[in-house]
């Protein structure tokens, strides 16, 4: 699942895949496997990297 989170980093755009309703969320930062994105419809997440694969966003 790390794979596609090995590649995030801060300013990017990601979906969270078991929650669309969160909308398109902005990578703040990627340490050691805890990302931290803004959602703007849920706020500030710490996700942890080796359990859910964000999904990349690059056409908005």
């Amino acid at each position: 699942m790390t794979d596609l989170n090995a590649i995030l980093a801060p300013g990017m755009y990601v979906r969270h895949p078991s929650y669309p309703d969160w909308g398109i969320g902005q990578v703040q930062s990627s340490i050691a496997g805890k990302i931290t994105v803004n959602f703007p419809d849920q706020g500030k997440v710490v996700i942890d990297g080796t359990r859910i694969a964000l999904v990349p966003v690059f056409d908005l």
